[in-house]
């Protein structure tokens, strides 16, 4: 009859493991950290100022590397940080708008309509047409003009002015969430 033994521990062979999974997770999180912050990260939409585009609740995921490529474009969808004017009054919290008006734009808004250098533009993401004047205003050289598509319920730079470009975070490139919703931009 042969009676099996159990075999040694190697406490060594342990240690090695415990090593390697330290080493794999830690590389995870700097890769995942690196991602966040250079190349893209979600969003959660917490108003209703780019109704009906985006609803509150929605889940986007904002790339952060175009920008670096060529400038943003009328239509983009941008997340940027507080301008300088809204930091003034304490609000600190990243925002979400599309750009209207990009550098050497003259834009106004007259009887709800928009204007870009005196020609009428058209836009079938706006909620309502603008209760509101505005302008005209030329977009001074690095910066932009950005509204939300819920014209009269954003608060965005007919009433606080225009967006530096370093502010700019990324464009929005995907809704993910909710998923009966998702469509890229």
């Amino acid at each position: 009859m042969t009676i099996l033994q159990p075999a040694p521990i190697n406490r060594r062979s342990n240690r090695n493991e415990w090593w390697e999974a330290t080493k794999t997770a830690v590389c995870g999180l700097l890769l995942a950290a690196g991602v966040h912050t250079f190349v893209a990260e979600v969003r959660y939409i917490p108003s209703e100022s780019m109704i009906p585009t985006l609803q509150v609740g929605d889940r986007l995921i904002v790339e952060k590397l175009i920008y670096r490529l060529h400038p943003p474009k009328r239509g983009d969808i941008v997340v940027f940080k507080a301008p300088p004017e809204l930091k003034a009054r304490n609000l600190n919290d990243d925002m979400i708008k599309r750009v209207i008006g990009i550098p050497g734009d003259v834009v106004a808004i007259s009887r709800g309509t928009g204007f870009i250098n005196g020609q009428e533009i058209t836009q079938p993401y706006v909620q309502n047409s603008a209760d509101y004047s505005y302008g005209p205003v030329k977009v001074p050289a690095d910066s932009y003009f950005v509204l939300g598509d819920n014209r009269n319920h954003s608060y965005d730079s007919h009433i606080w002015g225009f967006l530096p470009r370093k502010d700019i975070i990324g464009q929005a490139i995907f809704r993910f969430f909710p998923l009966n919703h998702s469509q890229f931009f």
